[in-house]
């Protein structure tokens, strides 16, 4: 199963974790055949909040809402369960500074292409 392990932390802490020090985690993690995909996040300051509200545009500098921990990055990870997950989570370095959300993936994909194969069975076989 796929779970988003998405990276909280104050901006102000960056320092404590060396870029080194969770490079060779990520590095880690991909040699493991666990990762799918991970990227570090630019400053929240870059964040671009995009809005559309009765079929109109709004856009706003900034992130959804002024937090003390802002998203920092991500990891896409491959895991047989939550809790293998959570072991995963566990151990990239910013949670020792900030938290980890631990999200399953929703296969809205795979969903859809089955229920559009499953109908056009049903229409072949009428």
């Amino acid at each position: 199963m796929k779970y988003l392990c998405l990276v909280y932390l104050d901006e102000n802490r960056l320092d404590e974790l060396p870029d080194e020090e969770c490079v060779a985690y990520d590095r880690s993690i991909r040699a493991s055949g666990q990762c799918i995909a991970s990227e570090a996040l630019q400053s929240v300051q870059s964040a671009t909040t995009v809005r559309v509200r009765s079929g109109k545009l709004a856009v706003t500098d900034g992130p959804f809402a002024e937090t003390k921990e802002q998203l920092a990055g991500f990891y896409m990870i491959e895991a047989v369960d939550l809790n293998e997950a959570i072991q995963v989570a566990a151990k990239i370095p910013p949670a020792r500074v900030g938290s980890i959300e631990v999200r399953p993936i929703r296969p809205i994909r795979e969903s859809v292409a089955a229920a559009e194969a499953r109908q056009q069975g049903h229409k072949q076989s009428l």
